[in-house]
């Protein structure tokens, strides 16, 4: 993990809203990502953490154009992903691998295919020799065996599926991939696996992660900095290692007293900090700074005004009123 000082990815004030039916004739916007941005350097493999439903996959899906933005910037390489023609240049440089192995890779397609299909897309390829020996290539590059080729997606385990799924986010020679929850669907022991290929990937290949999941023992171990969001909003980001250690927003510090610890002693000294109450809905979510309803340091400037996301120190972002 090399990462260049040269941002690839560049994400200003993006906003994500969906507008959802509360009554006859009536609607609300849900607001799946409000205001949230940062930057990737090439190279780099930023982590996006949180709970369930703070907006982690939207960010992902909306960064390639899968959901349109409501608000804010896109920038590659320096560039504004503004046009469908900046869209269709971006999708051949900037790809996705999908969390759910099971439901994303087509049944009636052989596994030579699925891999094949962004080749077919984008026409890359001179004739059928040449794309099959990009697929085997590219299942080499997994760990699959060139037998596979022929097969259908239902003859393989959980694991075995989704480096079908990364064979064919690589197919078009991508720059940036957002690998989203990637291995949350796979049992533990295959799980390392999957992780270390990545490594092994972005190595070889020269690739720009992000990497979204809940499991933050997994994020610790690929990223070179990790971003904590909640309902909607980024509310820290600071390097791996600085997050562990020396985490500063309350939420954040929560999250992480409740990763497991392997030494019995020291997690007997830990102190778990339990949040009060439940996650609000994005649809009704509360004024000011969203996590002030579960946060034990609210104040009365909390429920006025959002706080911004700030730098405490040397690249350590954070977003409360506290700091």
């Amino acid at each position: 993990m090399s990462a260049s000082n040269e941002n690839l990815i560049e994400i200003r004030h993006l906003k994500e809203y969906f507008n959802i039916n509360v009554g006859l004739f009536k609607s609300k916007p849900l607001k799946a990502v409000d205001n949230v941005s940062f930057d990737i350097k090439r190279g780099e493999t930023l982590g996006l953490v949180g709970e369930s439903g703070c907006g982690k996959t939207t960010v992902g899906r909306t960064i390639l154009n899968l959901y349109k933005p409501t608000d804010g910037e896109i920038i590659y390489n320096g560039k504004p992903i503004k046009t469908k023609a900046d869209i269709k240049e971006f999708r051949k440089k900037a790809t996705m691998v999908f969390q759910d192995p099971y439901s994303s890779l087509d049944p009636r397609m052989t596994v030579s295919d699925i891999i094949a299909e962004p080749l077919d897309i984008h026409k890359m390829y001179q004739s059928k020799q040449e794309r099959r020996d990009r697929v085997l290539e590219l299942m080499s590059y997994v760990g699959l065996n060139s037998e596979h080729a022929s097969r259908y997606a239902h003859e393989f385990s959980g694991g075995q599926r989704q480096r079908i799924g990364i064979a064919r986010s690589l197919a078009i020679k991508p720059e940036f991939i957002v690998c989203d929850e990637p291995v949350s669907a796979l049992d533990v022991s295959i799980q390392a696996q999957v992780i270390n290929m990545f490594d092994e990937l972005q190595e070889k290949l020269g690739l720009t992660y992000l990497f979204i999941a809940h499991d933050l023992l997994v994020v610790r171990h690929i990223s070179d900095r990790i971003a904590v969001m909640y309902l909607g909003r980024m509310v820290e980001l600071a390097d791996a290692k600085e997050i562990y250690d020396h985490p500063q927003h309350p939420y954040s510090k929560s999250l992480l007293s409740a990763v497991p610890v392997p030494d019995p002693k020291t997690a007997r000294e830990n102190k778990r900090i339990v949040l009060s109450g439940d996650i609000p809905s994005p649809l009704n979510a509360p004024s000011g700074c969203p996590f002030r309803t579960r946060c034990q340091y609210a104040t009365e400037k909390c429920a006025e005004f959002m706080p911004q996301l700030k730098e405490i120190s040397s690249g350590h972002y954070c977003a409360c009123h506290m700091l």
